[in-house]
């Protein structure tokens, strides 16, 4: 049979589960870096990436 009506015991605890504050919460960067330790498929990885911010900053101000 099945229960009657009331008896949810799924989902019991989701009012008291805590909640992480938006302030502590990580964007998913976390790298170390160094320069001096930074070779060459490193040094052009960052260009690339500094000139692909270039792009997106001129795209959103035109």
């Amino acid at each position: 049979m099945g229960r009657s009506r009331g008896h949810k015991s799924r989902d019991k605890n989701k009012g008291s589960l805590p909640q992480v504050p938006k302030n502590m919460k990580s964007d998913g960067i976390d790298v170390e870096y160094s320069q001096e330790l930074a070779d060459n498929a490193d040094l052009e990885a960052q260009a690339r990436a500094n000139a692909a911010n270039q792009r997106v900053k001129n795209r959103k101000r035109s």
